[in-house]
C-alpha cells in the first residue's frame, strides 16, 4: 500500500525520501529526481523542511507547472514524475514521485550524460562514474556483466581441476559449462564469460585486479590497531572456506555436551557470517575498480563490505523481505550448483532471523560511498589481550599513538589526524567531532582542518546538497580508508 504523506512525513530522508524547503535550489531539486530514476524510484516533498517539518508552499499551482517544465527541460533522456498538490492541515505541499526507469541512466542535459548522471545512496546524491553509467545502461536493458564474453581467453585460460574439485562427481563435460554459462559461443569458438573468469580464471588477476577478498583482525572497536591481516586470492567458491577459516582462527571454540554428542560451539556466529561472505562475494560489483571484498573483525562485531551499491530497483529493506535481483547471474547459478546458496534472497533473511535466535542485536545493512556493509554484531567481546611488557626499556607507544603520529606526519597537522581516527570509528559533524576533541566549541581551526581534508578527498559530507544542514554529518572515503589501513600496516 502506498504511503500517506502523514505518513512519509513521520519517516527520516534517505534513498527513496527527500523533503525541500521550496523549488529555490533548482539543480539540486533535478539531482535528486535524476537519482531516484537511475536507482530505486522515491517521493520528493516539496515545502517541507529538513526536520520533516509541512511549512507548506505559498503559489503551488504556479509551482507544480514551474517544476514539470524544469524536468522536462533539464534531463535526459525525458522522465515524467507524478507531481501532485496535496493538501496538510491547510498546509499546501506538492508530491513528486519518481519511479525506477527503464530509460536509465537520466542525467542533467547541462552537464551531459558522463558528468551529470547520478545514482542515490543514503539521503544523498551521488556522481556516477563511467562505470556506473555503464552498469545503469546495462541493467535498463537486461544485460548481465558476468554473462558477457573475454574474447581473448579460451577454455584452457579456466582452471577446470579446481572446478572439477568442486563440482564432483559431477563431469563437468562441453554442454554443462555452456549450460551454467562459464562459456559462451562467440564468432564460432568457445569463450569464457566474465563469471567464469571471475569464479575459475587462472589469470583473473589480469582482468579483474580487485577481484580478492581482504581481511583483517582488529583490536579493540575501531581500525586503529591491526592484529593480523590476510589477502585471499584463489578461486571464489575456495574463497568462501578460506574466510571462514580466518574467522574462525580468531574466535574460540567450547564443547557441548547437552545431547551426549560432543558438538563444538564457536564464540562467533559462523552460519550468519558464511551466509554474508557468499551474499559478498555473489553480489559485488566486479566491473567497479578500485576495492576488494573486505572482512574486519573487531572485538565487537564483524563487518562484511563488498564493492558496489545496491543494483537499480532494490533497497536495503528489499534486501531484508527476501527480493533477489541478481548482479552476477553465473556467480549467482554456480554457487547454487555447488549448494553454497540454497535459495536465491534467503541468504539475507536467514541471517536475520538467526540473529534473533541467537539474542543477537538485529545486524546492519547500510550503503556507504560505493560499498555495501553488512555488520553482525558478537553476543560477548572477542578481546585479543595486550601483551605483557617486563622491561621498561622496551616501551612502545600505544598502537594508535603510532597511527597518530604516522597521519600526522602525511596529513601535517596533529588536528587533521585526530578527526580522520574519530570519523573511522563513526560519522560525526563538527559539533560531535569538537565534543570528542573535548574542545567546547567548534574552533577555527576544526573549520580549517575539515574544509582542508574534504579538499584533499580525505573526507566527504553526508549530505552534500545542503553543506550548512544541522544535520550534516561526515565520513571517511576510500583514499582515506586506503591510507589508515597502509599506515596500520606500515612497520614501527
Amino acid at each position: 500500500m502506498h504511503p500517506t504523506v502523514e505518513q512519509l512525513l513521520t519517516r527520516p530522508e534517505g534513498k527513496t525520501l527527500e523533503f525541500k524547503r521550496d523549488l529555490s535550489s533548482p539543480r539540486n531539486l533535478l539531482k535528486t529526481l535524476v537519482a531516484f530514476a537511475n536507482t530505486a524510484g522515491g517521493c520528493l516533498l516539496v515545502g517541507v523542511d529538513d526536520s520533516g517539518q509541512a511549512q507548506g508552499v505559498a503559489q503551488p499551482l504556479d509551482d507544480e507547472e514551474r517544476l514539470a517544465n524544469q524536468v522536462a527541460d533539464a534531463i535526459a533522456p525525458r522522465l515524467v514524475p507524478s507531481i501532485e498538490h496535496v493538501t496538510l492541515e491547510g498546509k499546501s505541499l506538492l508530491l513528486v514521485e519518481v519511479f525506477p526507469s527503464s530509460l536509465r541512466p537520466h542525467y542533467i542535459k547541462s552537464e551531459g550524460r558522463e558528468q551529470g548522471s547520478y545514482v542515490r545512496l543514503g539521503s544523498s546524491n551521488r556522481q556516477a562514474g563511467p562505470e556506473l553509467v555503464a552498469q545503469l545502461q546495462r541493467s535498463a536493458m537486461g544485460v548481465v556483466f558476468d554473462e558477457l564474453p573475454v574474447s581473448d581467453l579460451g577454455v584452457e585460460d579456466l582452471d577446470l581441476e579446481a572446478a572439477r574439485r568442486w563440482f564432483a562427481p559431477r563431469a563437468l563435460i562441453e554442454q554443462e559449462l555452456l549450460s551454467l554459462r562459464l562459456l559462451t559461443r562467440e564468432q564460432g569458438r568457445l569463450v569464457p564469460t566474465k563469471g567464469a573468469v571471475l569464479l575459475f580464471g587462472k589469470s583473473r588477476d589480469a582482468f579483474f585486479p580487485d577481484a580478492w577478498v581482504q581481511c583483517g583482525r582488529f583490536r579493540g572497536c575501531d581500525k586503529s590497531h591491526i592484529f593480523d591481516h590476510t589477502d585471499i586470492r584463489t578461486n571464489l567458491p575456495d574463497s568462501v572456506e578460506q574466510v571462514t577459516a580466518f574467522l574462525k582462527k580468531h574466535a574460540y571454540k567450547s564443547a557441548d555436551l547437552s545431547d551426549l554428542q560432543r558438538k563444538d560451539v564457536w564464540s562467533i556466529p559462523l552460519l550468519m557470517l558464511r551466509e554474508a561472505i557468499v551474499n559478498a562475494l555473489v553480489h559485488a560489483d566486479y566491473s567497479q575498480a578500485g576495492s576488494p571484498v573486505r572482512v574486519a573483525f573487531f572485538d565487537d562485531r564483524i563487518e562484511v563490505e563488498s564493492p558496489g551499491i545496491l543494483v537499480p530497483g532494490m533497497t536495503i529493506e528489499d534486501m531484508k523481505q527476501g527480493v533477489s535481483n541478481l548482479r552476477n547471474r553465473v556467480i549467482a547459478r554456480t554457487f547454487r550448483e555447488l549448494g553454497l546458496i540454497e535459495q536465491w534472497g534467503s541468504g539475507v533473511r536467514r541471517i536475520f532471523s538467526e540473529a534473533e535466535s541467537l539474542g543477537l542485536p538485529e545486524p546492519a545493512i547500510a550503503e556507504l560511498g560505493m560499498h555495501l556493509r553488512l555488520t553482525i554484531y558478537l553476543k560477548q567481546p572477542q578481546v585479543i589481550p595486550l601483551p605483557v611488557l617486563h622491561d621498561s626499556s622496551h616501551f612502545q607507544p600505544a598502537p594508535d599513538e603510532r597511527l597518530e603520529s604516522r597521519l600526522e606526519s602525511r596529513l601535517e597537522s596533529k588536528l587533521a589526524a585526530r578527526i580522520v581516527l574519530l570519523l573511522n570509528e563513526q560519522l560525526r559533524g563538527k559539533s560531535e567531532l569538537a565534543k570528542s576533541l573535548g574542545h567546547q566549541t567548534v574552533s577555527g581551526e576544526l573549520h580549517k582542518q575539515v574544509r582542508r581534508l574534504l579538499e584533499l578527498g580525505w573526507i566527504e559530507m553526508t549530505l552534500p546538497d545542503k553543506p550548512q544542514s544541522r544535520l550534516q554529518k561526515y565520513r571517511l572515503t576510500e583514499l582515506a580508508r586506503q591510507a589508515l589501513a597502509s599506515a596500520a600496516l606500515a612497520k614501527t
